[in-house]
């Protein structure tokens, strides 16, 4: 008898899982299907990933112009708007193993690698509380994303924004454990998108020395030495063909973007040197508060706090980065839910943060697809700063001052 009564617990908890997978399984196939029949992914984003990967399989270098050019020709791939492949030339190893594969079935692999990227973020955060209740909460999240605007645009253009919520995700757990240098070593991958990877490494870094974490920015340098080796083995001039393609994308996306940047390119009349002072100045202010933020709250702030800081403040700060580059904002809105349900004590007022979340993500969406402009997207970094902001300065009063 005492052997069946302890073997229940153990049958519910196997069939909870048992559901729990089968339920993610589900959804994410539906939602692939999804892009299966709707999705014209020969003029993505993914082409230029893939290609990349497929090019580096055939002993061809992406950075070379007209073998570049001719892998879109050869390969069907529509859309053309860059001379050579316009990311740092290290990102394309990451797509060696998919470009294998053929571009449709690439595309689809993609998409399941990045949901499955996604419910494993929200699972890992979710565990770090101890009651049920935030537990509970994977599946409703899970399926409130496909809702959110960044992951929607993330599936559409098949984009790597999955690599940098992993790498800052296996961060921040490596930082809990006391792994530093290793916890460094991830966050370098940011720079595999170099707007994003600055202002995550600069805001880190600052946390890192105020609390004389030497092992994690010792970590952030190895691997920042060995992305440059890989990209120079791979072509010795990566970098210098590297900032003419940015420049290029650069010039042609000015004023579009949701940072400080764009409106103070708009503000100034697309003049310079207004925009670049106004927003030189906007972007270092911002920088500063949250870098004086990360400086004196160093001791309360836990990694994963200190992150719901960095992320939307660097996203704002920095010169380049499209709505779909938001994805790591699931890192601090898992963080805001389960704080809500802990606060709270129900799940009313979680739904209801995520509920607006995704009614300002999605109305930028749509913004961005009438007008081919980003800015609307600022709403969804101010929501998710504000709240992260508001409850842990909750917190902190409450700490201070208890009742």
């Amino acid at each position: 008898m005492t052997y069946c009564v302890n073997m229940k617990p153990s049958v519910q908890k196997f069939l909870g899982v048992l559901v729990t997978l089968v339920l993610l399984g589900g959804m994410i196939f539906l939602r692939v299907r999804i892009s299966a029949t709707s999705f014209d992914f020969q003029s993505s984003n993914f082409t230029f990933f893939w290609l990349a990967g497929r090019m580096l399989i055939e002993g061809e270098n992406p950075y070379n112009e007209a073998q570049y050019l001719a892998g879109h020709e050869t390969h069907g791939i529509k859309w053309q708007p860059n001379k050579i492949f316009p990311y740092p030339l290290p990102l394309a190893i990451f797509f060696v193993p998919l470009g294998f594969l053929s571009l449709p079935t690439a595309y689809l692999t993609w998409q399941v690698i990045t949901l499955l990227v996604i419910a494993w973020t929200i699972y890992a955060l979710l565990n770090h509380w101890q009651d049920a209740a935030q537990r509970r909460l994977l599946l409703p999240i899970f399926a409130a994303m496909f809702f959110f605007g960044p992951v929607y645009l993330t599936l559409h253009t098949g984009s790597v924004g999955a690599l940098a919520l992993l790498a800052i995700v296996g961060a921040i757990l490596l930082l809990e454990r006391d792994k530093s240098l290793l916890a460094g070593m991830l966050l370098s991958l940011t720079m595999l998108k170099p707007p994003q990877g600055l202002t995550i490494l600069l805001l880190a870094g600052i946390w890192f020395l105020a609390r004389r974490d030497w092992k994690a920015i010792y970590g952030v340098a190895i691997g920042g030495i060995v992305l440059l080796v890989v990209g120079m083995i791979q072509d010795p001039l990566w970098l210098v063909k590297f900032w003419g393609a940015s420049e290029a994308v650069m010039d042609r996306t000015q004023g579009v973007h949701s940072n400080v940047w764009a409106f103070a390119y708009l503000a100034c009349g697309m003049t310079s040197p207004c925009r670049l002072i106004l927003g030189g100045t906007a972007s270092l202010t911002l920088l500063g508060l949250a870098g004086f933020l990360l400086w004196r709250n160093q001791s309360r702030l836990t990694a994963w706090e200190a992150f719901n800081i960095i992320l939307p403040v660097g996203f704002v700060s920095t010169i380049y980065l499209w709505a779909y580059d938001q994805l790591p904002y699931l890192i601090p809105i898992v963080w805001i839910i389960g704080t809500l349900v802990k606060r709270k004590k129900s799940y009313l007022y979680a739904f209801l943060f995520l509920i607006v979340l995704e009614l300002v993500s999605f109305f930028a969406l749509v913004q961005q697809a009438s007008t081919s402009k980003d800015l609307w997207s600022l709403g969804t970094t101010i929501l998710v700063l504000g709240m992260g902001v508001w409850l842990r300065l909750l917190h902190n009063i409450e700490k201070t001052y208890p009742i």
